[in-house]
């Protein structure tokens, strides 16, 4: 092998490295089976949440986890194998592979880290159907208004009963 492949290798190891360390979610997808145009509309949504999809060689793959929290990863990185990883949102790669594997059979999800933490399929699944973000602060405004509704209705309470006790 020449000098410029195995360094070009070594970038390649080095960028899926910097990748997975910086990612908050990384899931190991195996999309054989998929059409192009499945494919292209997984990735728009994924584009549309901010979520990267990247197709890596396992044996990359297997190199950039080396020495990393990642490496009980090594066991699925076989056959197709792409790489969907958010740097910012650690939900949003999970509900989104999920929901279209959940339509597609064809896409299945083998593994992955979670902020940090490897996690089972189980685990991963739970993350995917969690409430987002703008759900679970929908849920929290909804649940902090309802007390404030019944104190504003108990006032009124008592200021309808002051006024009829007046007139």
């Amino acid at each position: 092998m020449s000098e410029a492949t195995i360094a070009k290798k070594a970038e390649a190891v080095k960028a899926t490295n910097e990748l997975l360390t910086n990612a908050a979610t990384a899931l190991v997808v195996d999309y054989r089976g998929l059409t192009v145009e499945e494919v292209t509309d997984l990735r728009k949504q994924l584009r549309e949440a901010g979520v990267k999809m990247q197709v890596i060689k396992n044996k990359i793959l297997t190199r950039a986890v080396e020495g990393t929290d990642y490496e009980a990863l090594n066991d699925v990185f076989v056959g197709p194998t792409a790489i969907v990883s958010s740097d910012e949102d650690p939900i949003a790669p999970a509900k989104i592979v999920k929901k279209f594997a959940d339509a597609h059979e064809a896409l299945e999800i083998k593994g992955g880290f979670i902020e940090g933490a490897v996690k089972t399929l189980d685990e991963i699944n739970e993350y995917a159907n969690m409430p987002g973000r703008e759900e679970l602060l929908s849920m929290l405004a909804s649940a902090l208004s309802d007390p404030m509704r019944k104190i504003a209705r108990a006032v009124k309470a008592v200021a309808d009963k002051a006024e009829e006790e007046a007139a």
